[in-house]
């Protein structure tokens, strides 16, 4: 039946993810086939393995990414806590409600089960909102950061709930675990020297199960704790990124694994499907509380709907607290079948909220911006540029060089636009004018002051995706001057003047270009000379010669 397996998960897969929702849901509804077939989760003790391999990697993959100073916000950690406490007070009378209306599945649980289950889904799904924040281009966005960051917050919590979960009193041992940030300069060495073919691989890999998972798991910690710490010790590599997307596939592939046992559960009955649709009723509760703690933080309305709206979901990480809670028999088994469910009626309903989130935002503007408290958030407030004539969206090395030529042959005030802030003060120090900002966001645009006096715009981000939606946007702001950008690929040159760029630099024949022109100046130009030289004396040796002949 294995390959069975295979054929069904990936017809599963394609055909969810042919109308637009994430394959996870394929795999669920895969794992109710394969239940139906007959298959038993006990007779496939790999898949388990493999979906406990899923989630160690999920959450190594988490620590890799992240970035400690962003927990410390107000709006993140603060933000994820207080939601987390209300959804657990609000989510637990309507449960109990639901109860005494008649449904068995929850007439029976008492008050602390009640509580696990509203724990569980007080979770929103970095899956979706990841994959929804990369299809729009908005990953760097103001909320899409907080987003993230939420995520995280919830991340941690569910791993915190996972290690308590384990009921083992850790050894005396653990406290040897403290003195790994000792033994970080040791492993980096071993990070710099593993290249970047398949012994990076294979580095993470040992890092994530056997250095995080295997060694706190050896001393009674839970091993997906293991993971997610070495993970954050790791994140400060200039590797970190790389060996993250190296290892992607294999978190991806595994997670399968995960979802498919999750459906060898059991087939949902017609009353467990109607508590999981009962259930996504919460979401527009979860999206409400979100909107309004986060205005709470000074952030603006739009922003907070944004990130709200991207956070309207039930979660896997729910997923896995449930599949622990009934492992553990705190849960009905049932349970983790009915939250499956309603994870995926929850995309379902999340993802043409998604889609359409702007619109209803204008909708219901003046209420909402009624909510916003002062002074804003200093990060969500109007953008102010000046009066520049030259403005420079990106600024890395090309940026930066286009910057300096700029200031060199032309006067006029010139602004450069970067989204990272540690670039952007390095460019300050230099005395450079540039301010924080994202090109590829919409917020950016929306909070940005007008330049009357702007005569060119350098396109100049590494992406093309990002410097055609900069197009787009100046156009809705009636931008009347000169465009300029830099592309990789000659088709990208194409739909960059199709959309009204006027000049278009081509990276690369630039770089060959200029290549040449170092060499001939660096080594041609003195053989050039001493071969122009050489003739001269050999025509001079030849007019002498005719002028002995002739006397």
């Amino acid at each position: 039946m294995e390959p069975a397996i295979l054929i069904i998960t990936l017809v599963c897969g394609m055909l969810v993810s042919r109308i637009g929702l994430p394959p996870l849901i394929g795999y669920l509804v895969a794992g109710f086939v394969l239940f139906v077939l007959g298959i038993e989760k006990d007779s496939l003790p790999l898949l388990q393995e493999l979906a406990s391999l899923g989630v160690t990697l999920l959450l190594f993959a988490i620590g890799l990414k992240l970035d400690i100073r962003s927990l410390f916000k107000a709006e993140v950690w603060a933000g994820s806590s207080v939601h987390l406490m209300i959804s657990i007070l609000v989510f637990v009378p309507i449960l109990k409600l639901l109860g005494l209306f008649g449904l068995t599945q929850l007439t029976s649980l008492n008050l602390e089960q009640l509580t696990l289950l509203a724990f569980a889904l007080s979770f929103s799904s970095t899956v979706f909102a990841v994959k929804v924040l990369e299809d729009k281009g908005d990953m760097q966005s103001l909320y899409g950061r907080v987003a993230i960051g939420i995520l995280i917050m919830q991340d941690i919590f569910a791993v915190l709930f996972l290690t308590i979960s384990k009921g083992d009193v850790p050894s005396v041992w653990a406290f040897a675990l403290l003195l790994l940030p000792l033994a970080k300069p040791l492993i980096y060495k071993a990070f710099d020297r593993v290249g970047h073919g398949e012994l990076l691989v294979l580095f993470g890999l040992v890092m994530a199960l056997v250095v995080g998972a295997w060694l706190f798991e050896a001393v009674g910690l839970k091993p997906d704790l293991g993971a997610l710490i070495i993970g954050i010790l790791l994140a400060g590599h200039k590797k970190s990124s790389e060996l993250a997307k190296s290892l992607f596939y294999f978190k991806e592939l595994f997670l399968v694994a995960f979802f498919l046992t999750i459906g060898l559960n059991g087939l949902p009955t017609v009353s467990d499907i109607v508590i999981a649709a009962l259930l996504v009723l919460l979401i527009p509760l979860k999206i409400l509380l979100f909107v309004y703690i986060l205005t709470r933080f000074k952030l603006r309305s739009r922003t907070s709907m944004l990130g709200s709206f991207n956070l309207g979901n039930f979660s896997e990480f729910g997923l896995i607290v449930a599949a622990v809670a009934t492992s553990k028999g705190w849960l009905p088994s049932q349970w983790l079948v009915i939250i499956a469910v309603a994870l995926s009626f929850s995309f379902l309903l999340a993802a043409p909220l998604n889609a359409t989130v702007g619109r209803i935002y204008q909708r219901f503007q003046q209420r909402l911006v009624k909510l916003e408290k002062r002074p804003l958030h200093p990060e969500d407030r109007p953008i102010a540029i000046g009066n520049p004539r030259f403005l420079i969206l990106g600024m890395g090395r090309i940026g930066s060089g286009a910057y300096d030529e700029l200031r060199t042959r032309f006067s006029g005030e010139i602004l450069g636009i970067e989204h990272k802030q540690e670039i952007v003060d390095l460019h300050r120090a230099k005395g450079r004018n540039v301010v924080q900002g994202d090109a590829a966001d919409t917020d950016f645009w929306e909070k940005l002051d007008r330049a009357p006096n702007l005569e060119l715009v350098l396109l100049a981000m590494p992406h093309h995706a990002g410097n055609l939606f900069a197009v787009e946007q100046l156009k809705k702001l009636n931008y009347q001057g000169k465009l300029s950008a830099i592309v990789q690929y000659g088709d990208d040159a194409a739909s960059l003047r199709a959309s009204g760029v006027h000049s278009v630099y081509n990276l690369y024949e630039a770089a060959g270009a200029g290549f040449v022109d170092h060499v001939a100046d660096e080594l041609l130009s003195g053989s050039e000379t001493k071969h122009a030289e050489t003739e001269e004396v050999d025509n001079k040796t030849v007019l002498n010669a005719e002028a002995t002949t002739q006397v």
